[in-house]
């Protein structure tokens, strides 16, 4: 057999090998990564805060902010480590684990967003029936579901990849440890590793896509029944904004991973990583609260009573 030797260490290459460029990316990212967390911690907080939001519909709210403030906490901080570090390496168990929990939190948000447009679907279409529809016992499996669907998903990849052998370079042509950039260098064939991801993406994305479309054509079909111009704006405006949170994160998913691993190319697939590990994180919070009349009312009720206690 041919000597080799295995890889223990990689290089995580990062978004630029400018200086200068690093220096002003590390204070924009650390901005986003602070804003990303107050803005999904401070959603959980009104939420439980206010009782008025104690429904299935911000559950599964606060669910999604908790996942985004994970999904950036697990990439951005070793991202801003690097921009001012000269080793940029991370140990091969380091690489899987971040693998790991950054799939595990991407699929979670799938089924996340799939059941929210469920929930939305019970509340629109049948309003009378939407307390016994959507029970604990209804919303908290959905939400256990989710976890499970992205933990088992994490766990068959992460699997399939601590099985290649990395023999040959060790520089990570990304900012974190990514499944194609991690195909991309292995020195094994990857072909079985990139049947399984295009199985499971398009399984899950098909899925989930597919509950989205059924429930919001349901959606569609109630609010064209309404009357009241007044039900129709408020359904239009929370239904809006989960679709743009929908539309925005499936269609950078579907980018990066529905692809062979020979397309991959450096300064695109960045950017849509950047985008769909980063910037979606940050802007959802945003997209959820401000459209969004109930969440917005509950925060200035929750900033009076705090104003009011501090005097």
């Amino acid at each position: 057999m041919e000597n080799v030797t295995e890889v223990t260490l990689f290089i995580l290459r990062g978004l630029t090998d400018n200086v200068e460029l690093q220096i002003t990316l590390f204070f924009l990212f650390l901005l986003i990564y602070l804003i990303t967390l107050m803005g999904n911690l401070g959603l959980i907080a009104v939420v439980i805060g206010d009782s008025q939001l104690h429904n299935p519909m911000y559950y599964f709210l606060s669910v999604l902010s908790f996942i985004d403030a994970c999904f950036s906490t697990i990439i951005t901080p070793k991202m801003l480590i690097d921009f001012i570090s000269e080793k940029k390496v991370i140990s091969f168990l380091g690489c899987a684990a971040q693998m790991f929990l950054a799939v595990s939190c991407g699929t979670t948000e799938c089924f996340l967003l799939a059941a929210m447009a469920y929930d939305r679907f019970v509340a629109i279409y049948n309003p009378l029936l939407y307390a016994g529809s959507m029970s604990p016992r209804v919303y908290l499996s959905l939400i256990i579901a989710s976890y499970i669907g992205g933990i088992l998903n994490a766990s068959v990849h992460t699997g399939a990849i601590s099985n290649l052998s990395f023999c040959g370079s060790n520089e990570i042509k990304h900012f974190f440890c990514d499944i194609p950039p991690l195909l991309a260098i292995s020195c094994s064939d990857t072909k079985v590793n990139e049947l399984l991801l295009f199985i499971f993406v398009s399984s899950i994305e098909v899925f989930t896509i597919l509950i989205i479309i059924i429930s919001y054509s349901f959606i569609l079909f109630a609010i064209l029944k309404m009357h009241s111009a007044e039900g129709r704006q408020k359904v239009l405006s929370t239904c809006g904004s989960h679709l743009t949170g929908v539309f925005l994160y499936y269609g950078t998913i579907l980018f990066m991973y529905m692809r062979p691993s020979s397309s991959y190319v450096l300064e695109h697939d960045m950017i849509f990583s950047t985008f769909y590990a980063i910037v979606i994180p940050m802007l959802n919070p945003i997209i959820y609260s401000l459209r969004n009349k109930d969440v917005k009312e509950a925060t200035i009720r929750l900033l009076w009573k705090k104003l009011i206690s501090t005097h």
